[in-house]
């Protein structure tokens, strides 16, 4: 009876951790890539990236809030939503006049299962001769 009791326990603990992975893949938003680094660069060089993203819900995806870690870093992104399926960018832009190695975060908020994802930048820049 315990032996029971215990097979039923852990196929109930596997189902709810099937169901939980499945509707985060589902009803989220997807990065293409989470990380840019931008190498080694010259001092005053361009330093935008853009990160794409995909709504795999099936409702409109809303991003309620990016921020960056620092001032040096500033995003932009869409303000409207993105219809489920669709795809969307959130430029960032990184002072290149700061001379060094540099690892920055910007966290994205939404209203997907997956609501707050961090993104990193990287590299490091060398000073104009």
């Amino acid at each position: 009876m315990k032996k029971l009791i215990l097979v039923m326990s852990l196929i109930f603990v596997t189902s709810i951790g099937v169901f939980a992975q499945a509707s985060q893949s589902t009803d989220s938003i997807i990065f293409a890539k989470t990380m840019h680094d931008y190498g080694t660069i010259d001092q005053g060089a361009d330093g935008s990236c853009e990160f794409v993203f995909t709504n795999k819900g099936k409702q409109p995806l809303l991003l309620t809030n990016v921020s960056a870690s620092c001032g040096c870093t500033v995003p932009e992104w869409p303000r409207e939503p993105i219809a489920a399926g669709k795809t969307g960018v959130i430029k960032v832009k990184y002072d290149t006049n700061r001379v060094g190695a540099f690892n920055k975060s910007i966290t994205v908020s939404s209203n997907a299962v997956n609501s707050s994802i961090v993104l990193y930048i990287k590299g490091t820049i060398n000073a104009k001769q």
